[in-house]
């Protein structure tokens, strides 16, 4: 569970709250990240910048959380517990991304882990098929006795009309076609808001990327390596992949289009990369958040982001569902990201 998570566990729990010593009061407000209904906190932007409290006093709050979850947990609401799980495997993930970025920026260029254990996997090097869909009347959703986030529910259902999808996502020889045409230098292509981050950000190829006497390497979690033209393209924004899909004349996916096409083939097909949609990240209908601090775990970042689908190499076991949606704002690239394409039959 997330650093400061146990404290808001244990003010919906009276039962528990009374048992608990609070480690250190101040933490309460240092590890809050967005809980609103817990009191104050400490900024989100300016989590990166505390270098205190240090390793050894975060481990010993670490075994302190931990003795008190092992004793309090037969107390608790197990789909709380499950929930608090969940989302700490959540963060798992987003450490990497975050540790990703963070040595990206040392001019050393630091390993994090030897060998590969997080590559992302070749494509096959035959042209992908498309994976056609009648449309019509369709559900999506979360249903059953299985855990789902809030956000994907409730079950309902959508009308689509006949469309396809690629059978694997965007690789990065794909996206070098693209580069080598112009595809960053060209207006025409960008949305008003992509086209003005492109000119301020200077973006001219993915995240990470680098070239070095006409050779392209890419920054990997196990340090740098020459780009290979089969994998899933990766770390690049919603604004890039809707400039490139409307550069190979097609679109990208909504969700519920990707969502009923991945429930055909039984499977995400993911390709280890989180995949943008067209979809903004609205609440279904009927969507009710629930009371307290844990209805703001979802619902009120649903404004100005877009869903992405599938999951990634780093991803845990359970995440990479057919109905989990996945959320970033526009602009953000330092995500395990890319894109597959879908048309309109």
């Amino acid at each position: 569970m997330a650093p400061g998570a146990l404290d808001v566990v244990f003010r919906d729990v009276p039962v528990v709250t009374s048992r608990h010593r609070v480690f250190d009061d101040q933490f309460c407000f240092l590890f809050n990240s967005y809980y609103e209904a817990v009191g104050p906190r400490h900024a989100r932007m300016d989590r990166s910048l505390l270098s205190r409290p240090g390793i050894e006093e975060i481990s010993r709050y670490r075994r302190h959380v931990d003795d008190a979850m092992a004793a309090s947990v037969p107390r608790l609401d197990p789909a709380l517990v499950e929930l608090g799980l969940q989302h700490e495997e959540q963060h798992q993930e987003l450490l990497l991304m975050d540790i990703k970025h963070v040595l990206s920026v040392n001019p050393l260029r630091p390993t994090y882990v030897p060998g590969e254990r997080y590559a992302v996997a070749a494509q096959p090097s035959a042209s992908p098929g498309w994976l056609d869909h009648n449309g019509g009347l369709c559900e999506i959703g979360h249903v059953g006795d299985g855990f789902s986030f809030d956000n994907e529910a409730p079950r309902h259902a959508v009308h689509l009309v006949p469309f396809s999808v690629s059978e694997r996502p965007v690789t990065c020889g794909q996206w070098r076609a693209f580069m080598d045409d112009g595809g960053y230098r060209r207006p025409e292509l960008w949305l008003s808001g992509g086209w003005a981050t492109v000119q301020t950000a200077g973006w001219d190829r993915p995240l990470y990327w680098l070239e070095d006497d006409d050779q392209w390497t890419q920054f990997m979690l196990h340090g740098p390596r020459h780009v290979d033209a089969g994998e899933p393209v990766c770390h690049v924004s919603y604004y890039e992949a809707d400039a490139y899909a409307r550069w190979a004349g097609e679109r990208l996916p909504t969700e519920a289009e990707w969502e009923v096409a991945a429930a055909d083939v039984g499977h995400c097909s993911s390709g280890d990369v989180w995949e943008w949609t067209s979809s903004a990240y609205l609440p279904y209908p009927g969507f009710r958040p629930a009371v307290g601090a844990i209805g703001e775990y979802n619902g009120k970042f649903m404004v100005n982001q877009h869903v992405l689908r599938g999951g990634s190499g780093a991803s845990a076991p359970g995440h990479s569902r057919v109905t989990c949606r996945n959320f970033f704002p526009p602009a953000a690239r330092w995500a395990f990201s890319g894109l597959r394409l879908a048309r309109d039959r």
